[in-house]
């Protein structure tokens, strides 16, 4: 034996001692995997019931009927409509509104009555020091009739899009201001 020994210390080998699983471990592996494997079919449900919604593709949005394209001035007007809205499995109908009017050019547009500073809600001609301008009460931004940022606020006004049908005005999408150059 010692022979033996002493050749495989010469080789910088050392012998090979080999380890086996007491009854205790594999049971300790055995329930602790099957009890993952239930867990996970309990949790996978629960994950896929929360994270559906976000899954769901997104259909455009549907126009709004607003108002009578006969009621409609140079002058920018409030009106408001509602819009059913769903949020994951809550549905409601929400109420909004938007500035409407008639621009230079005679085509009809609408504004988002959002500030862009802070999100207050911006009213037309309501300032003396701001004669035909939109206004925001919160921190004094104000707007042309077109919706282009002059004072504080860091951008235009975001607009909707816009289709007449049959002597109605129906709103669209909101999107970035595109009047506002």
């Amino acid at each position: 034996m010692s022979e033996r020994n002493n050749s495989n210390e010469h080789h910088g080998k050392k012998p090979v001692v080999r380890r086996q699983m007491s009854r205790r471990q594999f049971l300790s592996y055995t329930l602790g995997g099957t009890t993952a494997f239930m867990a996970a079919g309990m949790v996978a449900p629960m994950l896929r019931f929360a994270v559906d919604p976000v899954l769901q593709p997104k259909k455009a949005s549907d126009w709004i009927k607003v108002v009578e394209e006969a009621k409609i001035t140079n002058e920018p007007t409030s009106f408001t409509f509602q819009v059913h809205q769903v949020d994951g499995w809550y549905e409601s109908d929400v109420e909004l509104t938007a500035w409407i009017t008639k621009g230079q050019d005679g085509k009809i547009f609408a504004l988002n009555p959002t500030c862009k500073h802070l999100g207050c809600t911006v009213n037309w001609n309501n300032n003396p020091e701001y004669k035909n301008q939109y206004f925001c009460p919160c921190h004094g931004a104000h707007y042309t009739a077109d919706g282009k940022n002059l004072a504080v606020a860091p951008a235009p006004l975001d607009e909707y899009d816009v289709k007449i049908d049959k002597g109605f005005v129906y709103l669209g999408q909101l999107h970035a201001n595109t009047r506002a150059k």
